[in-house]
């Protein structure tokens, strides 16, 4: 029975009027009329559940903490009553939909039914994962959409041009598309797409694109969106100028353009009437001086100018009036002199930040005041004296960084004990004496996930780590800790411990030496440069650098370093390692980037088998007893640079067939059993990119062709190389605490009459040639002189006949050149006068004859440069030449050397000036083993 015949029955039965009928007839029509204007339409309803069916639910598919998957609440119910989707109240028709944070999955494509909902105002997909999905260009059939959030969602590739169709868009964001590996970036906006959008969507409020790739400068028009609120274009790679223009938007309050570095820009004068309360500038290179205007901006929260270039002076004092601030970082900019007493004034600050300038004084006390301060970083300056005991009083304080400074005096742990919020605390590198406490109460001890106790003078492992369940990355580097490693650390924070750095102690042993050390998620273990002693520890299979080099170690590696599938670095030079290398060495992880295990005992010979897909850059086994011949497969190492292989016992032929190497930049063989004539390689031209090699004390027979060696691309002119920078190799770990980048140096020792000269760094800009004490034969190859960028020659103790090639004047770079026991004739070439940076040079013990040039070098160096060659005469010998008028012009390069020379080898910088190795002494040169990366740092 319908609702109307029950009314009729009742109404007929209490014999009611029909007045009284008609009243309530028309009550039930209206609320009839209401209950269906509140249900979307059939035709909605199925968009929005075929369009729930096109995912499925993961919890990894977003972020937020408090995420869960709306749809589910989606039934064949009121699609109006589902959680997410918001009806107009009169018509039904379905206005907003919110599905942010709802963990769905899945590709979205121009034939998805969400865009039948043309009835949309407002649409939010922020912080799901939609598979690199593009942006529909279907999104134009929402037209009235005045809210669009496609941020965090894994879209990727070219944001559609029909975006710009959204006329009515008050908001629109799509940034933080970034991949889910590299972090970069997914979505792209051409420069004409981005002037469109600025053009038509002249409501727009709030425009965040936040790591879009725009890779233009910023349209002028962007001053005309006189709505604009908030404009966030962090990392777009912008370049150009900024338009100061859209600093006097009158409504606009958040303006973040960080990490752009090549946009440029000044800060205007700024006016009372600004509503600026975000200023975010940091990682551009933003000029000039932070106005005193500044001050006027009343409403200011937030400014963050870190790593932007502005002038050279003191902080600024008038900073301390934006009393409102909550945010400040002024770092990585030119700001020198004491911390000024007038920011004192800045107690909302949550965030204050200078590191990395050129701060002097002491740390004032008055910081101590700062209640709210959560993050405070004044790393990497000069301050002195002591850290303030009001810093106990800091009980919100999260984060401190301190490190780098000259700072001193003695800190108690007890001050940063109270301050239970603690968990990151750096105090590196000053000049502290670090205390605690024999016993540590468990339940007041603050869980850090990094802490930083480098040089601190601690001479026992603090006994608050063994309570550490949540470290990340933990520095105890360059202390007088000695001893045995306490058992107990074995229990200190075993799974989240990543970074572990020990270097640089007195340690001797572990009080219970283990299998495999408990750290399941370990990626760098630094134990070097103490005196540890027994067999190698093993660290667990997540390694991805472990340096141990510099100790005592014993005995043979075991086989289980086969387990380390995902190392990067291993150095375990320096030790007393024996027994043969382990098989798997050459293949057992193809990430492996540095191989290094120098100055042990290892004897056999070396693996056999190199990945095709080895990323293996460095590799030095000098100083071993390793022998046999090289395996051919390290040709597969296509990303080597350097190979050290000095001071072993191999037995083999010139290894030509690795002239396959693009990268190849060292070759060092010396002081092995390499033997037979040096040919040309089969289709090829030489190494292209060879600047260092060392080939001395072999059995090298036959002539030395440089052009065998040194290929024509290495040899030619318009090489040049950064006169500052320095061979190394760069690895990033990535662990709780941030991305950690190590330098990791090559070096080189160079050896004459016996004394050894060691260089921690050597620049990209040096080379070197040392084939002495072999058995090489004819003459010197004049196309040596070719090789322009050529610092040191030595072709001392072998065979060669003939002239001293007068093309080696061309040298213009070389600092030291043997010729020693030779059997060199004829006379100096009056070119070798030229050589201005020559600082060694050694002709002693052949048959030359003549006067030695007399010219700016030659006459310098002592007698005994020119001992064992009886008809050379003039200075600086005691005999003297029968023809004193006899002086020779000196010829130019161009007399005595072609110009028409086709290959040249040039690795230096025009004007390179005097020389960074200026005075190396290349009698013998031996590539040894580099002494260890330089010092981390954190980004």
């Amino acid at each position: 029975m319908g609702l109307y015949q029950c009314i009729l029955k009742v109404c007929h039965t209490c014999m009611l009027s029909k007045l009284v009928i008609a009243v309530l007839l028309f009550h039930v029509s209206i609320t009839i009329s209401l209950a269906k204007a509140g249900d979307c339409g059939d035709e909605e309803r199925s968009a929005l559940l075929q369009f729930k069916e096109s995912f499925v639910i993961d919890t990894s598919a977003s972020g937020y903490a408090g995420a869960y998957p709306k749809v589910s609440s989606w039934k064949q119910n009121s699609c109006c009553s589902w959680d997410g989707v918001k009806c107009e109240e009169n018509t039904g028709h379905v206005i907003g939909l919110d599905l942010s944070s709802s963990c769905l999955y899945g590709y979205i494509n121009s034939k998805s039914t969400l865009f039948r909902l043309v009835h949309l105002q407002s649409l939010n997909l922020a912080d799901n994962n939609f598979n690199y999905s593009q942006i529909p260009t279907t999104i134009r059939n929402l037209p009235k959409l005045r809210y669009l959030n496609l941020s965090a969602s894994v879209f990727s590739g070219q944001v559609p041009s029909e975006v710009s169709q959204l006329s009515k868009l008050s908001s629109l964001d799509l940034s933080l598309n970034l991949d889910g590996v590299s972090s970069d970036g997914l979505l792209t906006l051409k420069p004409s797409n981005l002037a469109t959008l600025v053009h038509n969507l002249t409501r727009l409020e709030n425009l965040y694109l936040s790591f879009t790739n725009i890779s233009s400068t910023i349209p002028e028009s962007v001053a005309n969106l006189s709505f604009l609120t908030s404009l966030d274009l962090r990392n777009c790679q912008l370049f150009g100028e900024f338009p100061v223009r859209i600093f006097q938007l009158q409504n606009l309050k958040l303006l973040s353009v960080r990490y752009n570095p090549d946009l440029t820009g000044y800060l205007p004068e700024f006016n009372q009437s600004c509503p600026l309360s975000s200023l975010l500038l940091a990682g551009t290179r933003f000029f000039g001086n932070i106005s005193s205007s500044i001050q006027k901006l009343d409403s200011l929260e937030e400014l963050d100018v870190g790593g932007c270039n502005f002038s050279e002076g003191l902080v600024p004092s008038f900073l301390g009036k934006l009393t409102r601030l909550t945010y400040l970082d002024i770092s990585k900019n030119n700001y020198g002199g004491p911390i000024p007493d007038s920011l004192a004034n800045l107690t909302q600050l949550a965030v204050f930040r200078i590191g990395t300038s050129h701060l002097t004084g002491p740390i004032p006390s008055w910081l101590g005041n700062f209640s709210k301060l959560i993050y405070l970083d004044f790393s990497y300056n000069r301050l002195n004296g002591s850290i303030p005991k009001s810093f106990s009083n800091l009980k919100n304080l999260e984060i401190l960084y301190l490190q780098s400074n000259d700072l001193s005096g003695t800190v108690e742990f007890q001050m940063f004990q109270n301050l239970q919020n603690l968990y990151q605390l750096h105090l590196n590198a000053n000049n502290l004496e670090f205390l605690t406490e024999s016993t540590t109460v468990n339940a007041t001890v603050p869980q850090f996930t990094i802490l930083g106790l480098s040089s601190c003078n601690i001479r026992e492992f603090p006994s608050f780590l063994r309570y550490q369940k949540n470290l990340q990355n933990l520095y105890l580097a360059e202390n007088k800790l000695h001893g045995q490693v306490p058992k107990w650390m074995w229990n200190m924070s075993t799974d989240t411990l990543m970074y572990l750095d020990i270097d640089q102690n007195f340690l001797s042993s572990f009080e219970q030496p283990l299998a495999v050390l408990p750290w399941v998620n370990l990626r760098y273990l630094k134990l070097s440069s103490n005196m540890l002693q027994g067999p190698l520890p093993m660290p667990p299979p997540s390694i991805l650098g472990y340096e141990i080099q510099d100790n005592k170690l014993t005995g043979e590696v075991s086989p289980d370093i086969c387990n380390l599938s995902s190392l990067e670095a291993l150095d375990l030079s320096n030790n007393n390692l024996s027994g043969m290398l382990p098989h798997c060495i050459g293949n057992f992880s193809d990430p492996l980037i540095l191989l290094l295990l120098a100055n042990n005992s290892f004897h056999g010979t070396l693996p056999q088998t190199y990945s095709k897909k080895s990323n293996l850059r460095m590799m030095d086994v000098s100083y071993n007893q390793l022998q046999g011949q090289l395996p051919r497969s390290l040709a597969n190492c296509v990303m080597l640079e350097t190979l050290v292989l000095s001071v072993n016992k191999f037995s083999d032929v010139f290894p030509s067939w690795l002239v396959t190497l693009p990268e190849l930049k060292v070759l060092a063989l010396r002081h092995n059993g390499f033997q037979g004539v040096i040919g040309k390689p089969e289709n090829s031209n030489g190494f292209p990119k060879l600047h260092i090699l060392d080939l001395s004390y072999n059995n090298f027979t036959g002539e030395f062709v440089s052009e065998y060696i040194f290929s024509e691309y290495a040899m030619r002119s318009n090489i040049t190389v950064n006169q500052l920078t320095y061979m190394k190799t760069n690895i990033t770990y990535d662990t709780g605490g941030g991305a950690i980048t190590v330098d990791y140096g090559y070096t080189i020792t160079i050896a004459n009459k016996g004394v050894d000269r060691y260089y921690s760094k050597i620049q990209e800009a040096f080379a070197a040639i040392d084939i002495s004490s072999n058995k090489f034969e004819g003459k010197i190859d004049e196309l040596l002189g070719n090789l322009k960028g050529l610092r040191s020659l030595n072709v001392s103790n072998n065979l060669f006949t003939g002239d001293i090639p007068s093309s080696l004047g061309n040298l213009t770079q070389l600092e030291a050149l043997d010729l020693s026991q030779n059997k060199l004739s004829g006379e100096i070439p009056q070119q070798l006068a030229q050589l201005t940076f020559l600082s060694q040079f050694n002709a002693s013990h052949n048959s030359l004859t003549g006067p030695i040039p007399q010219g700016n070098q030659l006459t310098t160096f002592n007698s005994t440069s020119y001992e064992g060659n009886p008809g050379l005469c003039g200075d600086p010998l005691a005999k003297k030449c029968g023809n004193p008028k006899a002086t020779l012009q000196t010829p130019t390069v161009q007399e005595t050397f072609s110009s028409e020379s086709k290959n040249k080898w040039m690795f230096v910088v025009a004007g390179f000036g005097s020389g960074l190795v200026q005075g190396i002494i290349l009698a013998d040169v031996m590539i040894r083993r580099r002494i260890g990366p330089y010092d981390a740092y954190v980004r």
